[in-house]
């Protein structure tokens, strides 16, 4: 043991295989079970992508009208649930009001761990993440409650959930592309936190809330976040360079760039980023193109790293009025899909994951009398 050598995050270690997508950082390409995820993004529907995931092919036109009916069939708010959103105090952060509600749903699911609840579990977490975070978002804006609608699409209802409105066409595709590219990517730290709880046969509930728990923290879910408190903090394209430079003199991080598998740039970016101009001409908000044009172009020049997606999504979603600290709830409405592909792969042929470590303390030691 004495000569182990284990890079420090594990960074670039190989610990298990998957069928559910692959991240190749060389090609800068990613695939969700084959299908390159530009391709799903452009030409299918956020609903088809979650079951590709989660089924493992893309759905028959009658498969993906059972699917949306399952979904519609569970929207029903839980008077017991209603009660605890509405309780939790107001400063409470979103994330953990998604993790206390979806809490709550789990301890009424007593059923056994199997492949076939797995998946009925997902149905009832799928169609439950949209209404607690729009019932809070609506709770905290002063707002009643609003009702799902049963005949209204996914997207839809959720924006008439969150807003009272449905979507325009170029917001309603922005948001459903950011969907589709948040859905899964590989073993990333809350996916594996979800195999890693899966592997000692926990329940499905455990591994998503675990889940939530890791994409929360600020280097992985939570940058969104941060993006967005950046572009309103330098305001105007003019101010970004000065802004970058001065973060890079006293060695800050400029967020919403660089990423730990891609080397050459994030592969999804200029799919989201494609959509988010279409979003910001539509709006009017020409300066927010301006703005993230002048801060990848002065990251690029100074040190090389180009853009990830939470820089591209961040200012789509404020487009879309969404309140900042729901982007991340944002992002769990849409990884759900990825967590329970890989928590129903890990189950299908699981061994309990228990890494080795290096020890560095003292070496042997006895108590003095």
């Amino acid at each position: 043991m004495t000569n182990l050598r284990i890079p420090k995050g594990l960074d670039g270690v190989v610990i298990d295989k998957s069928s559910v997508s692959q991240v190749d950082a060389e090609t800068n390409n990613l695939m969700y079970r084959g299908y390159p995820v530009e391709e799903l993004a452009d030409q299918k529907s956020f609903l088809d992508v979650a079951y590709l995931l989660v089924y493992g092919e893309l759905p028959t036109p009658q498969e993906i009208g059972t699917f949306r009916d399952k979904e519609k069939q569970h929207r029903k708010l839980d008077t017991n649930l209603r009660k605890l959103l509405e309780e939790m105090p107001i400063y409470t952060h979103p994330m953990d009001e998604l993790r206390t509600g979806l809490s709550y749903i789990g301890s009424l699911d007593t059923r056994m761990w199997n492949h076939d609840d797995n998946q009925d579990k997902f149905i009832i977490t799928f169609s439950a993440i949209p209404m607690i975070i729009a019932s809070r978002y609506r709770i905290k804006n002063g707002q009643p409650i609003v009702e799902p609608r049963q005949d209204l699409d996914f997207i839809d209802n959720f924006f008439w959930m969150c807003f009272e409105d449905t979507p325009k066409p170029a917001l309603k595709k922005a948001f459903e592309v950011s969907m589709i590219l948040y859905a899964e990517h590989s073993f990333n730290a809350s996916t594996l936190t979800a195999r890693v709880i899966t592997s000692t046969t926990s329940d499905y509930y455990s591994a998503i809330v675990g889940a939530i728990g890791a994409l929360k923290g600020p280097l992985h879910g939570g940058v969104n976040e941060l993006v967005m408190h950046m572009f309103k903090e330098i305001k105007k394209p003019e101010n970004a360079e000065n802004y970058v430079l001065q973060k890079l003199r006293s060695k800050e991080r400029v967020m919403g760039f660089g990423h730990r598998v891609y080397k050459k740039g994030d592969s999804r970016v200029p799919t989201m980023k494609k959509y988010f101009v279409d979003l910001a001409k539509t709006y009017e908000k020409d300066y927010l193109i301006d703005l993230y044009d002048k801060l990848e172009e002065v990251m690029i020049k100074e040190t090389g790293i180009h853009p990830n997606l939470d820089f591209a999504t961040a200012p789509a979603y404020y487009l879309m009025k969404f309140d900042i600290e729901m982007y991340s709830p944002l992002f769990v409405m849409s990884r759900i899909t990825g967590w329970t592909a890989h928590i129903i792969e890990q189950a299908n042929d699981n061994k309990l994951i228990r890494p080795l470590h290096e020890y560095t303390g003292p070496a042997l030691r006895h108590i003095k009398e």
